[in-house]
């Protein structure tokens, strides 16, 4: 799945006939997102993006705890629109963009962390990888943090339909290249909403 128009289609199918709770991926409770992103010590000001956000609570929690320049990116429309409606007036607050993580260039350095949980890992071919790092070096001021959620080498190797690629922090580092440092690794598991346990790899990287 290569072209724009099919992820879009793809995602935005998904998003328009599935109750975002009963998806595997759902989390309530996006703990670990939260924590990592605290241990930066980011400015409350500083420019944050959920990369592939969905639904996810993450960006109307982190408006609540002060974050005051919050954007979340993906690539199906209607993800967005109900991600904004579940936030209600907070959703104001928070910038969405439709737009194809591996196509999108915004204004070069403009975000200072790019939070990314299970997006990544859905980029199997070596020149969509290369995108995904390019957006990511073009998106990402000097200094910043990106923190990059993959399935991890033990996790499953396919979800919502599509073959995945399966990472560890050296294979995210030969990824995106001798621009980002990993500064931290980490297993987590995450119970889907059907009981099934799925093994994840969480990295912070600094670009330099």
């Amino acid at each position: 799945m290569s072209s724009t128009e099919d992820r879009h289609a793809h995602w935005q199918d998904v998003w328009s006939t599935k109750d975002h709770d009963k998806v595997s991926w759902f989390q309530d409770d996006p703990a670990l997102s939260l924590h990592l992103i605290h241990q930066t010590g980011l400015r409350r000001d500083a420019a944050i993006v959920d990369v592939g956000g969905g639904r996810s609570p993450l960006a109307g929690l982190l408006v609540e705890q002060g974050f005051s320049n919050v954007a979340v990116v993906d690539i199906a429309e209607a993800a967005l629109a109900r991600a904004h409606q579940d936030l209600g007036t907070l959703g104001d607050d928070v910038t969405w963009i439709a737009a194809d993580v591996l196509r999108w260039r915004p204004a070069p350095g403009l975000f200072d962390l790019w939070h990314d949980r299970a997006v990544c890992h859905f980029f199997t071919t070596p020149e969509d990888q290369a995108a995904y790092a390019e957006t990511l070096r073009h998106a990402l001021a000097p200094g910043g943090i990106a923190i990059i959620a993959t399935f991890a080498p033990d996790g499953p190797e396919r979800c919502s339909g599509l073959t995945v690629a399966r990472h560890d922090g050296a294979s995210l580092s030969a990824l995106l290249g001798g621009d980002f440092i990993l500064e931290q690794e980490r297993a987590d598991t995450h119970v889907t909403p059907g009981g099934s346990a799925q093994r994840f790899c969480w990295c912070v990287f600094r670009r330099l």
